[in-house]
């Protein structure tokens, strides 16, 4: 486990302040980047203003050691959020590993409709920027160009959150093209111009089959 003293030397911080509360310790992302600092999530029976003054004295020390802002839960919480934040609270889900106390991710699941939803105001949203995104370029293509490019991560994290969904519907080209120039790609201005209009109508059609989706 990456950090593996710091961890241990976080829990017993959290011991200190929450006691017999402390009910989980977890660390999420466990399988991802080397880098970065490391991500945790701690679930107590209850928290209080004092609670957390006690965690923001201690966090310079936490992050001088590698580690992030914990992620606080009261008992339960986790699991009556995972329809609020299905792409977040998921992704936790998927990568996790329990560094003490009970395991607070038993029998939990995100249901289809709420990832479902969550892609469908995702991509509207991002159909909506693209818009508004293009009014605001004035016709210069330079400008388009940008546009496209700093479109791409957000294109990127949407395409891997419809992935997650059974009979998923499959990107066009065009979005597959945008999305590969994550996260720090460029984009010529003749290609930006000659790409939008497709981008526009594959947009559109993806935010039309996320809108249509059921779960079988």
């Amino acid at each position: 486990m990456r950090n593996a003293e710091a961890i241990h030397d976080l829990d017993t911080d959290l011991r200190t302040i929450f006691g017999v509360r402390l009910q989980s310790l977890a660390v999420y992302g466990a399988t991802g980047t080397l880098e970065g600092p490391v991500a945790t999530l701690v679930v107590v029976g209850s928290v209080t203003v004092a609670d957390l003054r006690d965690c923001a004295e201690r966090l310079p020390a936490w992050r001088q050691r590698g580690l992030a802002t914990p992620l606080i839960l009261e008992a339960d919480e986790f699991g009556r959020s995972l329809d609020a934040f299905p792409f977040e609270f998921g992704a936790i889900l998927a990568d996790h590993e329990v560094v003490s106390g009970q395991n607070p991710f038993v029998g939990l699941s995100i249901a289809p409709a709420d990832l479902r939803r969550a892609c469908e105001v995702q991509a509207r949203s991002h159909l909506l920027h693209l818009r508004e995104g293009f009014l605001e370029t004035e016709g210069r293509n330079e400008r388009l160009a940008s546009l496209v490019a700093h479109s791409a991560a957000p294109l990127a994290a949407l395409l891997k959150n419809v992935g997650r969904m059974a009979q998923a519907p499959v990107p066009g080209a065009a979005l597959a093209r945008v999305a590969e120039l994550a996260p720090n790609g460029t984009i010529s201005s003749d290609e930006a111009r000659r790409l939008f209009g497709d981008y526009l109508t594959a947009m559109d059609a993806l935010v039309d089959a996320l809108d249509r989706w059921s779960a079988v």
